[in-house]
């Protein structure tokens, strides 16, 4: 079986959800590339969609595919939206922002009806804070500022960096790279991080995804969980 047979299999479950003229939201990281890379097969072949990418990456990757594409100021709101995580809990509350797409992303989520979360096994841990890392998007005038702040809540940060010099987000931004613990109150710390001037937003997704289809690496090409996020 091929190596990524589980995310050949992750793609094809979600694409049982894309509804014939609706308009999708396009996530981003390798998972939810993947999907906009079987989505445009289905295009071709005459499904009818539209869709809004949550980064410039997307965005490229969705024209070389043949999916149309339109900005939120064109659609009263996106019916479906595919994107990917870097943690999920048990409650389906996520960490996103690895890739560095985190305030787009949170737009895109807002604007959507529907969120469905694609992600290896690896992804899923007992509590958000698991992996260490949390990203948080700032203005670059903020940054002193926002390091100060978020040093005094008890993260650890640092401007993410690229090839040598500060990673800017799509949206123009520096990405500071919170080390933190296990959050075992991630509702409180959102509220924190964004009353702090200069924080334009989190890697903390809250109450959005409505379910995570999971595949697991080395398992059955046809072994994908659907988990399902319960009312609360």
């Amino acid at each position: 079986m091929a190596a990524d047979a589980w995310l050949t299999a992750l793609v094809t479950r979600a694409l049982n959800f894309v509804p014939d003229r609706a308009v999708i939201g396009l996530g981003s990281g390798r998972a939810a590339l993947a999907f906009v890379r079987a989505l445009g097969e289905r295009v071709a072949q005459g499904l009818r969609i539209r869709g809004v990418p949550t980064s410039e990456e997307t965005a490229r990757l969705a024209r070389e595919v043949g999916i149309p594409l339109i900005g939120l100021e064109d659609a009263d709101s996106i019916d479906i939206t595919f994107d990917g995580a870097d943690e999920v809990d048990p409650q389906l509350d996520l960490i996103k922002g690895y890739g560095g797409a985190l305030v787009r992303e949170k737009i895109v989520a807002a604007a959507s009806r529907r969120e469905i979360i694609l992600v290896g096994g690896e992804k899923l841990v007992p509590v958000l804070g698991s992996r260490g890392k949390l990203p948080v998007e700032v203005v670059p005038f903020a940054v002193a500022l926002c390091k100060r702040r978020l040093a005094a809540l008890g993260c650890r940060p640092e401007v993410r960096q690229r090839d040598g010099r500060a990673f800017v987000s799509d949206g123009g931004n520096y990405i500071l790279d919170c080390g933190v613990d296990p959050l075992p109150h991630p509702a409180a710390l959102e509220n924190s991080l964004r009353a702090i001037p200069g924080v334009v937003g989190t890697g903390l997704f809250l109450g959005v995804a409505e379910r995570v289809l999971v595949g697991e690496a080395g398992g059955d090409a046809s072994g994908v969980r659907e988990l399902v996020r319960t009312k609360r």
